[in-house]
């Protein structure tokens, strides 16, 4: 007997035609419409269950809050904001001398990748504006400091004003005053001086920098007051060039009176002038007189930086009736650490010795990290800071 569904009886490449069991049974029973039944009935239930319960959140843990608005206490409005107008009259830099705010930018960008914001405390210091027309004259490179009409001078409206006591109310045991010099050349030094030491630190910059103006306005802005450095000739000149403008020994008084004028012309609100280099013109008495005479008929003070144990400052000073005052101690003389230390040390105790001492420095990094470590607490320990115009003002 032949089966009719023998594989071995059908012909080659053909496929058998007759429903296997499976397909059968799939055939028999309706899946599809069991599988949506069952999911119409979830569906209803779920539904169900949140119409009877009224909790959305099917019992996750929540919780309900109830907002009322707080009616504005009585009192007078508010002022109005300034209308875009009013807001762009006013330069960002206006904008930060009204405010108290020192933004210091590092130089060379417009967008710059960092700023150094300082917001003025209660109890901080503000230096009066500068220039002051009053004080000012315009000369042939720009403006320079000049006697007001009633005998002000740059050296008073300029100075920083002197804290009377300690923080504490206790009469200091000594006065320090510090001069640090060679700002404006290096951005980053200047920068890390005018954020780093106390404002009652003096910041006397050199004339040079292509920004040194508006550097020296950011430290005044910071608290420091400022002085400028005069480049004057040194014994091995020029071999040794303090640089362009240099007050020579040997030039006549009208010719060293128009390169001081160059030197004055870059810092306004300057309170006076440092030397840079000098051991020749400072021991030249012919010399160095004409140039302290302008220097004080301009209403400034020098500081002899301490450098030159042959300068004649002090002396010319008092015969030409112009504020003069000599560093006692040259905080950097050796730059190391240890040194610089000592030296501070030093300092410390000439100022309770005499009551009052005066040091210089240069902005060196290193000089300027000790002397920051050196002030942190000096009060403390019973020292003022002040600033450079209290030695000078003295000698009116």
């Amino acid at each position: 007997m032949i089966l009719a569904n023998d594989a071995l009886t059908r012909p080659l490449g053909m496929r058998d035609e007759t429903p296997s069991r499976l397909a059968r049974l799939r055939a028999a029973i309706p899946l599809r419409a069991i599988l949506s039944a069952a999911a119409a009935v979830l569906v209803g239930a779920v539904a169900g269950f949140v119409a009877l319960t009224e909790d959305p959140l099917g019992g996750e843990p929540h919780a309900l809050v109830t907002i009322t608005r707080r009616e504005a206490p009585p009192g007078p409005p508010s002022p109005r904001p300034p209308a875009p107008a009013e807001a762009g009259s006013r330069s960002a830099s206006e904008v930060e001398r009204a405010s108290g705010v020192a933004v210091l930018r590092p130089e060379g960008s417009a967008v710059p990748d960092s700023v150094v914001i300082r917001v003025p405390g209660p109890t901080e210091i503000r230096l009066a504006p500068a220039p002051d027309p009053a004080l000012s004259e315009k000369g042939r490179y720009g403006l320079l400091p000049r006697l007001g009409p009633d005998g002000a001078r740059a050296l008073d409206v300029y100075a920083r004003p002197e804290a009377p006591a300690l923080p504490s109310g206790a009469a200091p045991a000594g006065r320090i005053a510090l001069v640090v010099t060679g700002l404006g050349i290096g951005a980053a030094v200047t920068q890390d001086a005018v954020t780093r030491l106390p404002p009652a630190v003096t910041l006397a910059f050199a004339p040079y920098g292509a920004d040194v103006g508006r550097q020296a306005a950011r430290a005044r802005e910071a608290g420091h007051e400022v002085m400028v450095q005069a480049p004057m000739e040194p014994f091995d000149y020029p071999d040794n060039d303090p640089g362009p403008q240099t007050l020579l020994a040997g030039a006549k008084p009208a010719e060293n009176a128009d390169r001081l004028g160059f030197v004055l012309s870059r810092i306004p609100g300057a309170i006076g002038v440092v030397n840079y280099m000098g051991a020749r013109l400072t021991a030249e008495a012919g010399a160095l007189d004409p140039i302290l005479r302008e220097i004080g008929a301009r209403g400034l003070g020098l500081v002899d930086d301490g450098t030159s144990p042959r300068s004649l400052a002090l002396d010319i000073g008092r015969r030409a009736r112009a504020p003069v005052a000599r560093a006692d101690v040259v905080v950097d003389a050796a730059p190391l650490p240890d040194a610089v230390d000592r030296e501070l040390a030093r300092l410390e105790e000439t100022a309770r010795r005499k009551g009052f001492a005066m040091g210089s420095a240069m902005a060196l990094p290193l000089t300027i990290d000790r002397i920051a470590r050196w002030s942190r607490d000096l009060e403390a320990r019973g020292i003022l800071l002040v600033p450079a115009s209290r030695a000078l003002r003295a000698r009116r």
